[in-house]
C-alpha cells in the first residue's frame, strides 16, 4: 500500500495550489482519505478529510472556505485545492487513509503518503 502526496511548491500570498494524493494496493472507494499538514515547531493538524463512499467531507476551520477536497476514484486520487493561501498555511501537507470513515486525528488513519512540502512566502 502506498499513497503519494505530490503537488506542493512556493507560491507568494493569495496564490492557489492543488495538492494530490495518489494511492496504490488500495482502493480509496472503501477509504476515508485525509489531509493533515505540520508546520515547523508544531504538532501535525488535521485539515481535510473525504468519505471514499458517499464523498461526505470535513474541514478543520483553517480551511473552511479556501479548501476544497475531492476525489477521483476512477484514479484512486484525492485532491485538496487550496485557495488564498497565507503564510500560516505553510507547512508539510501529508495524505493519509482510513478504513473508519470521517477522522481527524493522526492515530486513526492506517496509511500515510510521504509528504509535499507548501511554502507561502513573499
Amino acid at each position: 500500500v502506498q499513497l503519494q502526496a505530490y503537488g506542493g511548491g512556493l507560491v507568494q500570498p493569495g496564490a492557489c495550489l492543488r495538492l494530490s494524493c495518489a494511492a496504490s494496493g488500495l482502493t480509496l472507494d472503501y477509504y476515508a482519505t485525509g489531509w493533515f499538514r505540520q508546520a515547523p515547531g508544531k504538532e501535525r493538524e488535521g485539515v481535510s478529510c473525504i468519505r471514499g463512499t458517499d464523498g461526505s467531507t470535513y474541514y478543520a476551520d483553517s480551511g473552511k472556505s479556501r479548501f476544497t477536497i475531492s476525489r477521483d476514484n476512477t484514479k484512486d486520487t484525492v485532491y485538496l485545492q487550496m485557495i488564498s493561501l497565507k503564510p500560516e498555511d505553510t507547512a508539510v501537507y501529508y495524505c493519509a487513509a482510513n478504513k473508519w470513515g470521517i477522522r481527524t486525528r493522526n492515530y486513526e488513519y492506517e496509511y500515510w503518503g510521504q509528504g509535499t512540502l507548501v511554502t507561502v512566502s513573499s
